[in-house]
């Protein structure tokens, strides 16, 4: 044998005895109650501060990180849907700019002429219906009125 070969082989073996040795010591301190038992304590101390310390920097007005991803959250969504938004208004942009491209080859004289003739049509029966008046207020076309 080697001396290398022989190194490599006591390399092997003290790392398997320390690892043998710190499994043995983990499970020893695994089944402590004691020890288990303080763990659980300390995490469950640590979880009653979490909440007090919410719950002061909420008094104060200051956002806890909870608050904060929250928001972050809720920022990122309504990105996302001002983002559809926008992509949506675009692709309208571009179907209107194709309508007026096509529009502007045809007469739009005709169009604006039966514009006229209705909203002259629609003054015409809005003298018959309420000659000389205005319009009712907007609150007052709800009311109803019952027969007693």
């Amino acid at each position: 044998m080697t001396d290398e070969s022989r190194d490599e082989g006591f390399r092997e073996r003290i790392s398997r005895q320390g690892e043998e040795a710190l499994g043995k010591i983990a499970e020893e301190l695994a089944g402590n109650p004691v020890l288990t038992a303080a763990l659980s304590r300390a995490f469950e101390a640590r979880e009653k501060a979490v909440q007090a310390q919410e719950v002061a920097m909420g008094a104060l007005g200051i956002p806890s990180a909870a608050d904060i991803e929250r928001l972050t959250r809720r920022l990122r969504s309504v990105s996302q849907r001002l983002e559809g938004i926008e992509d949506a208004v675009d692709r309208l942009d571009v179907r209107l700019e194709g309508m007026l491209g096509s529009a502007q080859g045809a007469d739009i004289e005709p169009l604006a002429t039966r514009l006229e003739e209705i909203a002259r049509d629609v003054a015409a029966l809005r003298e018959i219906l309420a000659p000389g008046a205005e319009a009712p207020p907007r609150a007052q076309e709800r009311l109803t009125v019952s027969d007693s």
